[in-house]
Parts: C-alpha cells; structure tokens; sequence
C-alpha cells in the first residue's frame, strides 16, 4: 500500500513563507509526476505545481515566481517553498504522484491527505 503523508502547514503573515513536505512510502517501484494541488473552501481544486522525475517543472501562472517545487528522488518526497504568500493562497494543500507498485503494475494516482495554509494578518 501506498502512502503520501503531507507536512509544513499552518498560519503565516501576509507577505511570509512556508515550505510543504510530502514523503511516499510503502510499495513503490517508480514514481514519474510529483505535485501540489489547492483546494479552498467554494472552489475547485487547482494545480500549484508538478515536477518530473528528471526534474523539469510547471506551474500555475499565479504561482510563477513565488513557489518553487522540487523533490528528493532518494527520499521519494517532493518539496513546495511558498514565498510572498497572499491572503489568495489559503487552501488546503494536496500532494499528488502518480506512482507504479511493481513493474507490472500500471501507475495510479494517490493522494495526500492535504495540508492546511492560512494567510492572515
């Protein structure tokens, strides 16, 4: 079984920053795409950025230049650092990969259980 476990929420100052863990475990063969997804409350879940196990990214244009995403093929955790965070950045955030058991296996999406931000002064 596969698990993505979410860290780095929480209450931060307009202006201020945060950094989003999410580390995979259990049976994993391979792991391509790794992302961040939002979710605030009345809208739709959004994309916030993806990377690529070669470590090309994409992000949201409301993102670009302020969050950068990376990840640790080794540790199978993909990072989000949150600059300049505005008060239109409180969500909750999900974690995304699309990830291969075994070999055999075809590659299915899990998911985080999300992490709560919150800009507020």
């Amino acid at each position: 079984q596969v698990q993505l476990v979410e860290s780095g929420g929480g209450l931060v100052q307009p202006g201020g920053s945060l950094r989003l863990s999410c580390a995979a475990s259990g049976s994993i063969f391979s792991i391509n795409a790794m992302g961040w997804y939002r979710q605030a409350p009345g809208k739709q879940r959004e994309l916030v950025a993806v990377v690529l196990n070669g470590g090309s990214s994409n992000y949201a244009d409301s993102m670009k230049g302020r969050f950068t995403i990376s990840r640790d093929n080794n540790k199978n955790t993909v990072y989000l650092q949150m600059n300049s965070l505005k008060p239109e950045d409180t969500a909750v955030y999900y974690c995304n990969a699309k990830i291969k058991a075994t070999m055999l296996d075809p590659q299915y999406d899990y998911w985080g259980q999300g992490t709560q931000v919150t800009v507020s002064s």
